[in-house]
């Protein structure tokens, strides 16, 4: 795959053990859902290692006064697509509690593979906020250009968008399309397959996550 300025692909071997499980098809629902988390707050970690809006503000320690740099109150909003991002959101909260958190909807056509939008709710005043977008799989890369170029249309200037697993074809796409938006994704995985799923990958994430087929 080319290389993007804006693509981040993790090598992290603790990331790269969780997922080693995440991928077992033995793996149950409820250790699914929290290496998903796990994976996830690491991620989130590194993701907001630089464009996380912050101010100056004084401390008293017991020894005196100096002045810290905190995270800007209200500065982060999360957005997963649904319905599998929904299981990275509480991964981005342990470190960020007080992110608020809107949701698009979007479904692949099975027959051409591309996205439609069903459904949209942003926090007031998204616009002004860093902005995550959350999905597990990152195949074809048309549902995060489209969730992105939503995004955009209201406003956002600052967003991020994370997927734990992609595809080539589909961080590609995201890249070129959106070139001002950094993508974070913790494994690159070999190619899509005819039906547009990710190969190894691990099964559809949003089945895995709320046991349903």
């Amino acid at each position: 795959m080319k290389q993007f300025d804006n693509v981040m692909i993790f090598n992290h071997p603790l990331i790269n053990h969780k997922i080693a499980i995440l991928r077992d098809k033995r793996t149950s629902m409820k250790e699914f859902r929290e290496l998903i988390e796990e994976i996830t707050t690491l991620m989130t970690f590194e993701c907001l290692k630089e464009g996380v809006p912050t101010v100056d503000v004084e401390v008293e320690t017991p020894l005196e006064v100096c002045t810290q740099r905190m995270v800007k109150d209200n500065a982060i909003a999360v957005v997963p697509i649904l319905r599998a991002g929904l299981g990275m959101v509480n991964g981005v909260h342990v470190l960020f509690p007080t992110a608020r958190v809107g949701h698009i909807g979007m479904y692949r056509d099975e027959e051409t593979l591309e996205p439609k939008e069903y459904y949209c709710k942003l926090p007031e005043g998204i616009e002004d906020k860093l902005v995550l977008v959350l999905d597990p799989m990152l195949a074809t890369g048309g549902s995060a250009c489209d969730a992105i170029t939503s995004l955009k249309k209201r406003g956002c200037k600052n967003i991020k968008f994370m997927a734990i697993i992609g595809a080539p074809e589909g961080v590609s796409k995201v890249a070129q399309t959106h070139p001002d938006v950094m993508v974070y994704v913790s494994t690159l995985d070999r190619c899509l397959n005819e039906n547009g799923y990710i190969l190894p990958g691990l099964g559809d994430a949003g089945d895995r996550l709320l046991g349903t087929k």
